[in-house]
């Protein structure tokens, strides 16, 4: 069985106002004892089904260590937390860095851990474009972080954010080219989204920010794809762009519906039926392990909502998805109306998706498909 592995870091030096991922600040006394957490956590779920191998510590094909800020760990703990995982040959084992811990020492030590690859948080090259949003390095630390990594010759991946305040169509179109310049093997950008409960959102809320218009938007996402297309790299997914054999494995996992087990507060897991959540709160995580009970909260999911998981992950991808057979008729009526309004298209091999240029707007067509 294809399966990956996710470990959450809760702990940041600071959080950015548009975060809404469960995060708190870094102490040291706190880290380790959630890291102790953490470890009973796999020895209690790594022996259950469907993630035990007869009774062998399991193999993963992808691992992913996000957060929170895994980075901010010192390498004692940093070193414990990636050796959870035992990764497939040719598998992919990510970790979350930000530019401020990103040198060649770092590097060195998380590969000799079994890191293979480094998804790395820039958002942007314009200082004030970083401020604006609670971000507190500065550019050059992030062109020196991509150029270390670039030189190490390690798989990594950057992301960047448009609709920033007071981000211009302008300043966008100069940080993608600036980015590409350095040909990174996969790439993210995501359109910022003020959600409820960030302090982004609260100042949204209190008239000291506001969204970017649609149109600008729009027009900041054409420059995306152009540009990246003219570079030569892939378009996936809505945010994710690839160099031919690049492609994030662990995240298009979660596309496709390969089962993940997720370890640390406020992760989530899937095993091919249903889903499952640890609470967010670290106290809450630390108190339960210490007990030896899993503070897991399961979700069963219906066939329908299995259908309604595959329409809104497949359609935000290239790939798309391919009608089931027993797809009711409402489904079809639905699909054929948009095949008929351009805003699905159909394969060669019967599949549909929505095409690269109205994947902003993709949140409508999926409305229209999920069934109830």
């Amino acid at each position: 069985m294809r399966k990956g592995l996710y470990i959450h870091i809760p702990f940041c030096r600071s959080k950015c106002w548009y975060c809404d991922f469960y995060s708190k600040p870094y102490g040291s006394m706190e880290a380790e004892a959630y890291i102790r957490a953490l470890m009973r956590e796999k020895d209690l779920r790594f022996g259950s089904e469907p993630w035990s191998e007869d009774g062998r510590e399991p193999e993963w094909n992808t691992g992913y260590i996000g957060g929170g800020t895994p980075s901010v760990l010192p390498l004692d703990l940093l070193r414990q937390v990636i050796g959870i995982a035992r990764i497939e040959p040719g598998g992919e084992y990510t970790i979350e860095a930000n530019p401020e811990q990103v040198d060649s020492g770092w590097i060195s030590e998380v590969v000799s851990a079994g890191i293979n690859r480094v998804s790395m948080g820039v958002q942007s090259f314009i200082p004030a474009l970083l401020g604006a949003v609670g971000r507190d390095f500065q550019p050059g630390r992030a062109m020196k972080a991509i150029e270390t990594l670039c030189m190490s010759g390690l798989n990594f991946s950057i992301d960047l954010i448009y609709g920033l305040p007071g981000q211009t169509v302008e300043m966008w179109e100069q940080t993608v080219k600036r980015m590409l310049e350095y040909r990174p093997p996969h790439f993210s950008a995501y359109l910022l989204s003020y959600e409820p409960g960030t302090r982004l959102y609260a100042r949204m809320i209190a008239g000291k920010t506001e969204e970017v218009s649609e149109e600008t938007a729009e027009a900041m996402y054409r420059i995306l794809c152009r540009e990246a297309g003219m570079a030569g790299y892939q378009h996936y997914e809505v945010s994710n762009f690839a160099l031919p054999g690049y492609r994030a494995k662990h995240n298009s996992s979660y596309w496709d519906g390969t089962p993940y087990l997720g370890l640390g507060c406020s992760a989530h897991s899937f095993d091919g039926v249903d889903r499952a959540s640890n609470p967010p709160s670290v106290s809450t995580y630390i108190r339960d392990l210490s007990q030896g009970k899993l503070p897991l909260q399961v979700e069963k999911e219906s066939a329908v909502d299995r259908l309604n998981d595959t329409i809104i992950t497949s359609l935000r991808t290239s790939e798309g998805f391919s009608i089931p057979s027993d797809a009711t008729l409402a489904l079809r009526n639905a699909v054929e109306r948009h095949l008929l309004a351009g805003t699905l298209v159909e394969t060669d091999d019967g599949r549909v998706l929505i095409p690269e240029r109205l994947w902003l707007r993709s949140d409508a067509v999926m409305r229209d498909l999920i069934q109830v």
